[in-house]
Formats: C-alpha cells, sequence, structure tokens
C-alpha cells in the first residue's frame, strides 16, 4: 500500500529535502482530515490506501490500536520522521538507511550497522508486513510498532540518541516539525510516544500481498511455472516448511509469528558460558539487560533475554517469507547469503542442540525438490514491492544539513 507517492523515488539533489516538502504536504492536508471510521481509517486517508490483494482490509483494520489512528497527515508525518536522518546523534542515519525501500524495507547487510560504524549482531528485518505481528524484533522484546520504533532512536548501536529526551528536543528544535506536530498531534504535542504513533502509521502502510501466488490460489493456474507449483506441494508437504512458515487466507503472510531454535549459532559447549555471562551482568547492572541484544555471544541466546525461560534459549522469531527473494542476506544473523543456502540448512536438519525445535529434522529432499522449492519462494515477490526496489534510490549515510 503506497500513500501520496514514494520519497524513497526522489531525485538525489532533493533527498536532503524530504522532510522539509513532507512537512508542507502536511500542513497542505490539513483541512482534508475527518472523523475516523471503525476501521482506523479516516474518510480523508482512505482515499490514498490500496490494500494488497491477499490482505482483507477487515484483517488489516483490526490492527490499528484505537489509541493511534490511521490518518493521511500523520502517516505523511511519519513517512518524513522514518527518512529524517537527523534523528540519529551525527544526522547519518535515519529508520530508512536500514529498512531501505530500495531493498524490500532491509539492507542487504549481514547485520545491521549504525551510527559511528557500530555493528549490532541481528539481521535488519523488513518492515512489510510487520504491523500484524504481536511481538517485534527477533527476540519479540517489543510489543507493538510504536514500542518497537522508540528503541532504535536512543540505542547506542543504532541511531545513538542516548535517551528519548535527546529525541523529543532534536524533534522539537526543528521548526517545521512543531507546527506539524500541533497539526496531527493538537493536544499531545511532540513528545516520544506521539514520535512514535507517527513512525508506526507510516510502518502500517508498508504492506505486501501482490505476488504471483496470491493469483495462482485465487485461482490462476498459469501464475507459477510448473517447478513453483511442484515447490509449492514441497513447501507443504515433505519439506514441511509451513508448520512454522503457516498461510491461511486469514493469516497470509507466511509465519506463525512464533520462536523456534533451529540451531543456528548457539550450541551446547557454549551454552554455559553465555547463561552465566547473562547472571553476572544481571546481578551487576539491569539496565544492561537492553543491550545484550547487540552483544556478541549473548545475543545468540535469543528469546531467552526477554522471558528468561530457558525453554527460550537460541530461539528467534519465524521471519515471514513474502519477498525473500528481496531480503538477503538470511537468518537472524545474516549467516545464509541465498535462499539456497537457507534451504539446504533446513534439509540436513539445522544445526544440533540440546534446546533444538522439535520440528527440526532432516528432511529427505532430493535436488530437484530442493530447486523447485527454492522456485517457489521466489513466487513470494510482490510486484509493487519489485517495482519499489527496481526504481528507488538507495538511502546514503552522509550527513543531514541541520
Amino acid at each position: 500500500m503506497k500513500i501520496l507517492g514514494s520519497l524513497s523515488r526522489w531525485p538525489a539533489s532533493l533527498m536532503w529535502a524530504m522532510p522539509l516538502i513532507s512537512l508542507v504536504v502536511v500542513m497542505t492536508l490539513a483541512g482534508q482530515e475527518s472523523r475516523s471510521h471503525s476501521d482506523g481509517t479516516s474518510k480523508a486517508s482512505a482515499e490514498f490506501f490500496q490494500l494488497p490483494t491477499a490482505i482483507d482490509k477487515r484483517i488489516w483494520g483490526r490492527r490499528i490500536p484505537q489509541n493511534n489512528p490511521i490518518t493521511t497527515l500523520k502517516v505523511t508525518l511519519g513517512r518524513t520522521l522514518f527518512f529524517d536522518r537527523r534523528l540519529s546523534i551525527d544526522g547519518s542515519v535515519s529508520c530508512a538507511t536500514c529498512h531501505d525501500p530500495a531493498n524490500a524495507f532491509t539492507d542487504h547487510k549481514s547485520v545491521a550497522i549504525g551510527v559511528l560504524g557500530r555493528s549490532g549482531t541481528r539481521n535488519v528485518p523488513t518492515i512489510l508486513n510487520a504491523m500484524f505481528s504481536d511481538q517485534l524484533f527477533w527476540d519479540g522484546r517489543a510489543g507493538s510498532l510504536e514500542e518497537q520504533a522508540k528503541q532504535p532512536l536512543t540505542n547506542r548501536f543504532e541511531m545513538g540518541m542516548g535517551s528519548e529526551k535527546a529525541v523529543v528536543s532534536r524533534v522539537a528544535a526543528i521548526p517545521r516539525y512543531r507546527s506539524a506536530f500541533q497539526v496531527v498531534f493538537q493536544n499531545e504535542g511532540i513528545t516520544i510516544d506521539t514520535i512514535a504513533k507517527a513512525i508506526a502509521a507510516f510502518e502500517r502502510t508498508q504492506l505486501s500481498g501482490n505476488s504471483p501466488f496470491d493469483r495462482f490460489i485465487s485461482g490462476n493456474p498459469e501464475a507459477l511455472s510448473e517447478a513453483q507449483q511442484h515447490g509449492w506441494l514441497v513447501f507443504k508437504s515433505k519439506a514441511r516448511c509451513v508448520e512454522c512458515h503457516t498461510y491461511n487466507p486469514a493469516s497470509p503472510f507466511f509465519t506463525d509469528f512464533k520462536f523456534h531454535n533451529t540451531g543456528l549459532a548457539i550450541s551446547d559447549k557454549n551454552l554455559k558460558i553465555l547463561m552465566n555471562q547473562v547472571t553476572e551482568i544481571q546481578r551487576s547492572n539491569k539496565e544492561a539487560l537492553s543491550l545484550l541484544n547487540h552483544t556478541e555471544g549473548v545475543s545468540e541466546l535469543g528469546r531467552y533475554l526477554v522471558t528468561q525461560n530457558p525453554k527460550d534459549v537460541g530461539a528467534f522469531k519465524t521471519p515471514t517469507l513474502r519477498d525473500i527473494e528481496l531480503t538477503g542476506p538470511y537468518m537472524h544473523n545474516g549467516s545464509q547469503k541465498t535462499l539456497l543456502d537457507v534451504v539446504k540448512f533446513y534439509v540436513k536438519g539445522g544445526g544440533p542442540n540440546s534446546n533444538l525445535d522439535e520440528q527440526m529434522r532432516p528432511l529427505n529432499l532430493t535436488d530437484p525438490e530442493i530447486s523447485d522449492l527454492v522456485e517457489f519462494l521466489r513466487a513470494l515477490t510482490s510486484d509493487d514491492i519489485l517495482r519499489e526496489t527496481q526504481s528507488a534510490r538507495p538511502q546514503t549515510r552522509s550527513a543531514a544539513p541541520r
């Protein structure tokens, strides 16, 4: 779904001016907003919404919080914030730097790179269809898009602002933001919550569901090649991919939104050492736990860092398979470079460890079946997302003008 065109497609000479131009759009649209509909959209904004064929409007509408309804003004403001590098400590990183429309809202790096060249330990997931997940990040530590939007702003490994107060001060120091927030959030103004609400509203318009597979499942047998159709059968049956990468009309996202230990990177030989490290950190500085997801080695404990439940050791969230062809490298640490690498990893049954998910076991797939399965995964690429990656200008890390 796109609203008011894509800022990522503007000429390079205008990239620095995106925030200013978008804020002018906010002010121009100010008189157009009206009372929200029951599905979370406003009368004015509904004109701009064109949901992908795979996503029912009722499913989308139920995922919009009552305290943050979608409006055209809010989405436009959120888009502006999403692309604004001034929200980072050195003016070099925006949300879009890692979640780049030119890369299907990823960055094609193994792990995220934040301000000052600081490396994280997790691969950048796409934001496409992220609104349908109750738990965000690879370890599920955020319970909403609003909560998720706040964390990179302050994290020293990402945008590095250090505190929510610093973020608010930075935004409030920009006159056009002061005017825009006064229009969009009349009773609240500029707070960390309204900044997060605007970004989350924009992210709820970034959807995927117009792929060859969607045309095939809707009744067009010619939408998939013979190899892709066979790959779909292998996906559902012999390979058992569908057990975690769930698909049905009510949840067409190819994920169960749960957490699984596939044996990637975690092993019994270093498990006890890592657990002891976490215990020591908890004892000395509980606030430091928030940085563990960016701490090499300890990060591999995955969901356990959030729940402290031993059954979650090494478990990471099942990613969507939509647009998977466009979002490599793969897995939570970016260790698998190609789709073929991913399939072969699962064919061998993952990596052995005592916490390995019970659904992980070797698959007896032939080479033709593996090939057809990879071809099927390519059929999950949405037409509109592919067009955007081909036309969008990649984001840069040059410091934005203050």
